[in-house]
């Protein structure tokens, strides 16, 4: 069968075959994330576009931070970046920048513009400019736009000296203030701003903007293949502009491709803080939020990830993805690889008044039955278990095939047949205790014994050798498909019930070694893992990564 391609490699394909744009060149890409937020799903497909299409042509890809914009950057995010990218399985090499590393080369680049013509100082006030901005009918003006070369000059070295209040003084392109394209008429490409820069201090009091700094970034990095998402298809006559402008060392080529829409969830970084600020969830890394760190502590799985990325492909046109397709990649990879261990969450007793007293055995279940290699490990029995409230009904409904007097025989899994013989209430009126009798010659309770059984088969954990947890149940963040849509505040479509916590939940014994993000399928109950952030020896904290039930339409 042909490869699988999308559009971007058919572009790359013909860039570098003979006689193309890059005939002999390695491809070299570039991901430039802004160190003022965690990376969040929307961006990972950027990120395994800018890596997979490296990997995919043999080439090399650079992590560069696009740090131009000092008002909101911040170190935790540089480091929470590389940490998400590295989890999901790319790294960078030595090829590590940042956007401010080439400050100096975009103001010698600047200054080149200005003597060739192509660049001078505006005074026009921010309301002004929006004023002398024109129309699709109207032209933009800019009474400053002849002014002289070297008066231009000038006032750009005095900007940079820090002669001149914010606002006074922005360097422009000199393009056409006829084009359809309003980014292409004179565009602001330099910025007066007193601000403390995380990494160069104070040095600089002006700053470039992002369509003039980032195509010269690619081109000094040598970068061949500039992938970007679509909002910057308008920006691309521009990018263009300023590598055939500026006597650049190489001409990258501007690709675009649709973001990623996932449906009840938001995708902006400044929506995202904003959650977070106003304490609506624990943090960036709160298992509820679409960021990396967020999916990582709820359990997802590089490869879930990364597998979502490569089946959702690369379009030109905006889509919309079901969350429930994230969940169903999710499921995949770990129902191949999970650890199968037994837990109760809303437990109930359970006693085998025929057992004998003080016994305990050991019984075997399997660790997970899509893998040979597996194998089976061994559990503690007792005649005093735990099971789940939802396993027993004092006044069955009709066809109930669990545990209620008078009712079928039920499987405890790996051990013996079961019938329910009574039950014992609490002080509040709840079942508090159900008694049953074994069949102790139907140990392992395994189907293949020729018994057949009306029952189900049930989890149990034994009450003699178990510990406690809490266990946290999540579900999406917002109750509306499309938080983001017009009209909305997002924060009103929050979900109030995408949170529930279980305390006193009985598991395996096991499980109080579990390792931070190491994957468990809770038979009958989905797949956890425990918490990276919360849970010790002393207080186990459980996530749910996904339910077992798959909603996704295939």
């Amino acid at each position: 069968m042909e490869e699988s391609r999308n559009f971007i490699e058919d572009f790359i394909r013909e860039d570098i075959a003979p006689g193309g744009r890059f005939a002999g060149q390695r491809v070299h890409t570039r991901f430039p994330p802004e160190p003022n937020g965690y990376l969040h799903i929307g961006h990972c497909k950027a990120l395994c576009i800018d890596f997979g299409m490296a990997e995919k042509f043999g080439g090399m890809c650079n992590l560069r931070m696009d740090d131009t914009n000092p008002a909101k950057e911040d170190t935790e995010y540089v480091d929470a970046i590389q940490e998400d990218i590295h989890w999901l399985g790319f790294d960078w090499d030595d090829r590590f920048f940042y956007g401010s590393d080439y400050f100096e080369k975009d103001y010698e680049y600047a200054v080149e513009l200005i003597e060739k013509g192509l660049a001078y100082v505006c005074e026009l006030t921010p309301e002004q400019f929006r004023d002398y901005r024109g129309d699709v009918n109207t032209p933009a003006r800019s009474p400053w736009r002849d002014r002289p070369v070297e008066e231009s000059l000038d006032l750009f070295r005095r900007m940079r000296a820090g002669e001149f209040p914010e606002g006074k003084y922005t360097l422009r392109a000199k393009i056409d203030l006829e084009s359809g394209n309003f980014n292409m008429r004179d565009p602001v490409i330099y910025r007066i701003r007193y601000i403390h820069h995380h990494r160069q201090g104070d040095k600089w009091c002006i700053f470039p903007m992002y369509d003039f700094a980032h195509p010269i970034q690619d081109a000094l990095e040598g970068i061949t293949h500039s992938l970007c998402s679509l909002e910057y298809e308008d920006h691309r006559p521009l990018y263009d502009w300023v590598v055939n402008n500026v006597s650049v060392p190489c001409k990258p080529r501007q690709i675009e491709f649709a973001r990623l829409g996932i449906n009840y969830t938001v995708m902006s970084k400044r929506k995202l803080r904003r959650l977070v600020e106003e304490g609506r969830v624990s943090g960036w890394d709160d298992p509820r939020m679409p960021t990396l760190c967020g999916l990582r502590r709820r359990g997802y799985t590089p490869a879930a990830v990364r597998n979502f990325c490569e089946r959702i492909g690369v379009a030109k046109v905006p889509s919309t993805i079901e969350y429930s397709f994230l969940e169903h990649c999710l499921r995949e990879d770990l129902n191949d690889h999970a650890q199968r261990a037994m837990a109760v969450l809303q437990p109930v007793k359970l006693t085998i008044t025929n057992y004998p007293a003080g016994k305990r055995e050991t019984v075997t279940v399997e660790n997970n039955p899509n893998d040979p290699e597996a194998g089976v490990r061994a559990v503690s029995f007792s005649g005093s278990l735990w099971i789940e409230a939802e396993d027993f009904m004092a006044e069955p409904v009709p066809k109930y095939k669990r545990l209620c007097p008078d009712g079928p025989e039920c499987r405890l899994k790996g051990a013996y047949l079961i019938r329910c013989t009574g039950f014992r209430r609490g002080e509040d009126g709840s079942v508090a205790e159900v008694f049953a009798e074994y069949d102790p010659d139907s140990r392992g309770g395994d189907p293949a014994d020729g018994r057949k059984v009306k029952g189900a088969t049930l989890h149990w954990v034994d009450a003699s050798d178990c510990v406690d947890a809490e266990v946290r149940l999540y579900d999406n963040l917002f109750s509306d498909p499309d938080p983001d849509g017009a009209d909305k505040d997002f924060i009103d479509c929050l979900n109030p019930a995408s949170l529930e916590v279980r305390r006193g939940c009985k598991l395996e014994r096991m499980l109080a070694g579990a390792a931070p993000g190491r994957a468990y399928q809770f038979l009958r109950l989905g797949y956890f893992c425990a918490d990276s952030r919360d849970s010790a020896p002393e207080h186990l904290v459980f996530n749910r990564s996904v339910a077992l039930k798959d909603s996704f339409k295939k």
